[in-house]
């Protein structure tokens, strides 16, 4: 088993914080990708994240060091798809779920590999509460030797929190889509102009007297404004309607 020194564990610290902390899912796959070169030795590799509607839909990849259509051949990955969307979370070589004779004879192997000058290869697939997230695979020349289980090792360290990191994103992503529009909130609940131009001044985050000043009307009468957007939408209060309504129309 491989000893990890003292700028390992630095390395790999920091790849557990960047998983968590950068704000961009598809340019934290991107930096995953490039810093893990300092942990594992591969020479290419790309990471898929599963469609939200479509499961077993592979779709925006991060690439490191491969050929732009490349994503189009990786529909030919076909004797691992089992594997895949088993729902677990787990790392393995190519090499260890089929013959080295008979992947040579794969149409994806030729198609694919050998364009590129691969050989070997080592996926992470990433699920979370039995659900297919993604899968990253790392890809070894022609000529060099096969991932070793210290590299198995490796990966099997970060997969988890990769997994709560896209578990999360989708999360975020499902909730925001099922946020109303300002446009769609007076249309369904059929809020007045008046209200409708309270709701934007509320959904901007101006306070009673803001609005008030904004709108030449006394306080009393902006509560009761916002009471009755309250009762139309069926909350009490504006962490609910923060909630329910989205800040800003896409």
């Amino acid at each position: 088993m491989r000893h990890l020194e003292i700028n390992d564990w630095l390395v790999l610290n920091n790849m557990i914080y960047k998983i968590y902390t950068t704000e961009d899912e598809f340019r934290m796959r991107c930096d995953f990708l490039e810093q893990l070169q300092t942990l594992v030795d591969f020479d290419s590799a790309d990471f898929f994240v599963a469609d939200a509607d479509r499961p077993q839909e592979l779709v925006r990849p991060a690439m490191y060091r491969c050929k732009e259509d490349h994503e189009l051949l990786y529909a030919y990955l076909d004797y691992s798809q089992e594997i895949l969307f088993l729902g677990n979370s787990m790392v393995y070589r190519e090499t260890d779920i089929v013959t080295e004779i008979r992947r040579q004879q794969k149409e994806y192997y030729k198609k694919l590999y050998q364009p590129n000058g691969w050989h070997y290869s080592m996926q992470m697939i990433i699920a979370y509460d039995k659900k297919f997230l993604g899968v990253a695979t790392f890809y070894r020349a022609m000529g060099r030797d096969n991932f070793q289980y210290d590299d198995i090792f490796m990966l099997d360290m970060l997969k988890e929190h990769l997994a709560y990191r896209l578990q999360n994103d989708r999360k975020r992503a499902q909730h925001r889509e099922k946020k109303l529009t300002i446009q769609e909130a007076v249309k369904k609940y059929q809020l007045t102009k008046r209200e409708e131009t309270i709701l934007g001044f509320l959904m901007d985050g101006a306070d009673n007297i803001q609005i008030c000043d904004e709108l030449v009307i006394s306080l009393n009468t902006l509560k009761k404004h916002i009471l009755n957007i309250y009762r139309k939408l069926g909350i009490r209060n504006r962490v609910q309607l923060f909630k329910m309504v989205r800040e800003h129309s896409e």
